[in-house]
C-alpha cells in the first residue's frame, strides 16, 4: 500500500511510489552513480539538461528539475529565437521537469559511473506536478495519443533509424569523410555482411549498450552507402515510449561511436553522391480488445487502413516541416535517392511516401517513409498520428495506390524546399487544430528564422563560380 503524500491525489502517490521503486532498483543493481544526466529534448531534438550529483538522485523524483520554459524557444544552434516572444510571454520563468518512467538507465560509454534519465516539462500551476507544457514536443504527442485513447485505440509504433559512421575531421566545417576499415574505398555495398563485419566492434558495442539500457533494438543492416547503417527498434504499443526509444537510441549510437574514434551522423544528406539518412515509422492501431484494427475482417480493417492512409496523404504537405525540419533535409528528397518525392502510397513499394509492408494480417500497418533521421521523433510521430486521426474521423479516401516506380508517376510532389514547407505549415488549419495555434506560430517562426540564417550564407560554390 503506497503512502499518501499530503497534497497529492492517490494516482500521484502511486506514481511517486513507482518512481521510488525505479530509483531503488537502479541503486541496488548499479550502485550510486557519480553523475545523473537529466535529458530534455528541445524543439529541434537537441538534448538539453543538467548534470546532477549522484548523491542527489532521489531529489529528481521528489522535487523535479527546474529548467526555463523558454528552452523550447531555442534554435538548432542553441540561441534564443526572439521572434517567438516565449521569453517575454513567460517572463523566462522556470518550468518543472519530471522524470519519464522507465528511462533511468546506466550510460555504458561514459568514462565514469553515470546514469541518465529522460525528463519532460510541466508548467508550475499550484498542483503537485503542474500542467503539461504544450511547447514540449513530448506533451504534444501525449495530447494526440489521448485522442486515440478516447476512441478505444492505442498506436503500435516502431522506428527505424539510418546513420553514417564517419571519420572525424579536425577542420571546422569540412565535409564529412566516409570510412571503410577494410579497403578504405567509399562505395555502395547494399546489405553487405562484409561491411557489418568491418564495423563489428562498434556495432556490437552499440547492441550491448542497447541491451544494458533496455532499448528494444532489433535488426542492424548495412545500408546503401559506405559506413551507413540502419537500426530497427521493436514495435511498442506505447507511442510515447517508442519515440523516447528513438531519442535515446540516437544518443547511444553517438556516444558509442565516439568511444571508437568515429562520428555518428544523423544528418539527412551528409554526402552528395550517396543516399541520405531516413527515419521510417511503422504504425498500426490496436483496439481495446487487443486486436489490430487494420486486420479486422469484413472490410472494416481495409476501410480503416484506407482512411488512415488518406489522412496521411491529405495532411502531408502541411506537416512536411515536422518530418523534414532542416535546410539540408530537402536535399534528400530527390528521385532515385531511396527517399520519397511524391504524396503517394502503395503496397510493398519503397518508392512511395506511405507503404503498406507485406506480412501477416495481424501485423498489418502503415510505414511512413518521409522523415529525415535528424527530425524530432516525438514531433514526427505526432504529425503521423494526427494525420491518421484526421483520415479516420473524416473518412478520407486516398487515391489509388501506386504500383511500380513512384518517381515516374504524376502524383503531387512533396514540398521541394524548406521555404515551401514553412509557408504550408504557417497556413495550415490542420496544424492549428492538431497542435494549437500557438504551437503553429512558434514552431513556424523558429523554422522561418532558421531558413533565413541559411539563405544569408554565401556558398563556397558561389565564390568558385562568380568571384
Amino acid at each position: 500500500m503506497p503512502v499518501t503524500i499530503p497534497g497529492r491525489r492517490p494516482e500521484e502517490a502511486s506514481a511517486a511510489a513507482e518512481s521510488a521503486d525505479e530509483v531503488a532498483a537502479y541503486l541496488s543493481t548499479y550502485g550510486e552513480p557519480e553523475v545523473v544526466e537529466v535529458l530534455l529534448p528541445d524543439t529541434s531534438a537537441v538534448l538539453r539538461g543538467k548534470w546532477i550529483p549522484g548523491r542527489s538522485i532521489t531529489k529528481i523524483w521528489k522535487d523535479g528539475v527546474a529548467i526555463p520554459l523558454s528552452i523550447f524557444g531555442l534554435d538548432i544552434w542553441g540561441c534564443e529565437v526572439e521572434a517567438t516572444e516565449i521569453h517575454l510571454e513567460t517572463g523566462d520563468k522556470d518550468g518543472l521537469c519530471w522524470p519519464v518512467a522507465g528511462t533511468l538507465k546506466p550510460v555504458p560509454w561514459a568514462p565514469r559511473p553515470t546514469a541518465q534519465v529522460l525528463i519532460t516539462m510541466h508548467e508550475p500551476d499550484g498542483s503537485a506536478k503542474g500542467a503539461p507544457w504544450k511547447l514540449d514536443p513530448r506533451q504534444q504527442l501525449a495530447g494526440i495519443v489521448d485522442r486515440f485513447t478516447a476512441r478505444g485505440l492505442a498506436p503500435c509504433v516502431a522506428f527505424e533509424l539510418e546513420f553514417y559512421l564517419l571519420k572525424p575531421s579536425d577542420v571546422p566545417g569540412a565535409p564529412p569523410e566516409p570510412v571503410f576499415p577494410v579497403t578504405g574505398q567509399a562505395r555502395q555495398n547494399m546489405y553487405s555482411m562484409s561491411d557489418l563485419d568491418a564495423f563489428a566492434p562498434v556495432l556490437h558495442d552499440m547492441r550491448a549498450a542497447c541491451e544494458q539500457q533496455g532499448l528494444p533494438a532489433d535488426t542492424v543492416i548495412s545500408e546503401a552507402a559506405p559506413g551507413q547503417f540502419e537500426v530497427n527498434l521493436y514495435h511498442r504499443v506505447d507511442a510515447l515510449a517508442a519515440a523516447d526509444d528513438a531519442i535515446l537510441l540516437r544518443r547511444l549510437i553517438d556516444g558509442v561511436a565516439r568511444r571508437h574514434g568515429l562520428r555518428a551522423s544523423f544528418m539527412a544528406k551528409p554526402l552528395v553522391d550517396f543516399a541520405g539518412n531516413g527515419m521510417h515509422v511503422h504504425v498500426s492501431l490496436m483496439e481495446t480488445g487487443g486486436g489490430n484494427l487494420f486486420a479486422r475482417p469484413d472490410g472494416v480493417g481495409d476501410r480503416a487502413l484506407r482512411h488512415a492512409a488518406g489522412g496521411l496523404l491529405a495532411t502531408m504537405a502541411d506537416s512536411t516541416l515536422l518530418f523534414v525540419p532542416s535546410y539540408n533535409g530537402y536535399r534528400r528528397l530527390v528521385p532515385g535517392s531511396y527517399a520519397p518525392v511524391s504524396i503517394s502510397w502503395g503496397y510493398d513499394n519503397r518508392s512511395v511516401a506511405v507503404r503498406v509492408p507485406n506480412g501477416p494480417p495481424a501485423a498489418r500497418r502503415l510505414e511512413h517513409r518521409i522523415a529525415g533521421a535528424e527530425a524530432h521523433p516525438h514531433l514526427v510521430l505526432a504529425g503521423i498520428l494526427a494525420g491518421m486521426l484526421e483520415g479516420l474521423e473524416r473518412e478520407i479516401e486516398p487515391p489509388a495506390p501506386l504500383s511500380g516506380n513512384a518517381y515516374e508517376h504524376e502524383a503531387e510532389r512533396l514540398s521541394p524546399s524548406m521555404e515551401e514547407a514553412v509557408r504550408r505549415f504557417f497556413a495550415s488549419d490542420f496544424i492549428a487544430r492538431a497542435f494549437g495555434e500557438d504551437y503553429r506560430r512558434i514552431y513556424g517562426v523558429m523554422k522561418r528564422e532558421e531558413l533565413a540564417a541559411f539563405t544569408r550564407q554565401i556558398l563556397p560554390l558561389e565564390y568558385d563560380t562568380y568571384l
